[in-house]
């Protein structure tokens, strides 16, 4: 979705001497490749829904998954990434909105990225489905309600349901163009603002560290 972009990824990336080409896939289609780096990014669908791009992105994330280049997949991106990878998306027993406590599993102590932080700590969230673990991957960081928050495939695969990435233009993109899961979350927009601004510096390093280990 056009109000669900790369935030702080974009110069994560750019510092490093990429250069992002960005594909609204449900009304633009597909890149023509996966380039050197695959960015998949979040949106209000499900990976279950029946559309027919949905369907052709999962193609597309496999082969960029057989190309074994770097692949990040952020909510529904995450969504994608599971899918294709042979796990599944399922209904979650709540709508996780604004800063929610994880915690990191045996795995995700040890885990390049994740291994620096505390446990718990806090993220930003925006979704209602959970992710059953793929074959052959690892689950790195879990909350009370979803087992499976964030997890890597092999060394450069890895799917996140929270996002590092927002900004306060990200923030106010979702107050604006999401009224219905903010009613769903039960919490005002001003209070997942007030919340979530203390941590978004956090957030933010971390986004960085993920790209630095992803393309290094």
């Amino acid at each position: 979705m056009p109000f669900e972009g790369p935030g702080v990824f974009r110069q994560a990336l750019e510092s490093r001497g990429y250069v992002l080409r960005t594909s609204l896939v449900p009304s633009q289609g597909l890149p023509q490749d996966s380039g050197n780096f695959l960015l998949i990014m979040g949106g209000p669908m499900s990976v279950n829904d029946a559309d027919s791009w949905i369907a052709e992105e999962l193609h597309f994330v496999k082969a960029g998954i057989n190309k074994g280049i770097p692949i990040l997949g952020i909510c529904f991106g995450a969504q994608l990434l599971a899918k294709a990878l042979g796990g599944s998306v399922v209904p979650g027993p709540t709508f996780e909105i604004g800063m929610v406590p994880v915690t990191l599993t045996d795995e995700g102590k040890t885990d390049p990225v994740f291994n620096h932080l505390p446990s718990p700590f806090q993220v930003f969230q925006w979704h209602g489905e959970g992710i059953t673990l793929p074959p052959g991957t690892q689950s790195l960081v879990a909350s009370a309600d979803f087992p499976v928050q964030a997890f890597r495939a092999q060394d450069r695969c890895y799917g996140l349901l929270f996002h590092p990435e927002m900004e306060e233009e990200g923030m106010q993109a979702l107050f604006r163009e999401c009224p219905e899961d903010v009613k769903k979350g039960g919490i005002s927009p001003e209070t997942i603002q007030a919340q979530a601004t203390p941590y978004l510096r956090t957030l933010h390093q971390l986004a960085d560290r993920l790209i630095g280990h992803l393309v290094m």
